[in-house]
């Protein structure tokens, strides 16, 4: 992988520990809203890595099918170092991207609440770019607050509002999803 031809560089998971940490003993509950930019600033990046990937594979991204991009996502992201993930279709409206070793998450810090914010903001912009229009991304599971997943629901900003909206009512985000079906 040309990190550098992608204008992406490697950064250790211990560095994005110690950012998080910092941020949350700094500025609280606004720590979400700094690494959520920051990811999605690099999203272009992580897009142009991933379409430079395929293309020493001998593969074009505009001719993947679903089950073939979900299949050199997940390898693309474990082979740059992220972790395992599967990403499966709920319905037409919502992907879901599952992890249970996502380098983001840190079971240790016991977080009360899916903490991988860097990650919700990257893949908002690298799914968004697939899909050739803007997306959300919401984590409803995390490892940092005890979760045995890292799942990040990938839609429309208007779905991903009506499921924040529907889990702050109290509905557990498996209804809310079910309801879009």
């Amino acid at each position: 992988m040309d990190l550098k031809a992608a204008n992406c560089l490697a950064f250790p998971v211990r560095s994005l520990a110690a950012l998080r940490a910092a941020l949350v003993r700094d500025t609280g509950g606004a720590f979400a809203t700094y690494l959520q930019e920051a990811g999605y600033g690099g999203g272009e990046s992580v897009y142009a890595a991933f379409r430079s990937w395929l293309d020493a594979k001998g593969e074009d991204i505009e001719t993947l099918d679903l089950d073939e991009f979900q299949s050199r996502g997940a390898e693309f992201f474990r082979d740059a170092g992220w972790g395992s993930l599967t990403i499966t279709p709920v319905g037409d409206v919502i992907a879901m991207v599952d992890s249970a070793d996502w380098a983001e998450a840190d079971p240790a810090t016991g977080m009360p609440y899916p903490a991988c914010h860097y990650t919700t903001g990257l893949f908002a912009d690298f799914f968004g770019r697939t899909a050739t229009a803007p997306l959300a991304v919401l984590e409803v599971e995390c490892r940092s607050s005890g979760s045995p997943r890292c799942r990040f629901l990938v839609g429309s900003a208007d779905v991903m509002g009506y499921l924040y909206d529907r889990m702050a009512a109290g509905e557990p985000y498996e209804t809310a999803a079910a309801a879009l079906r």
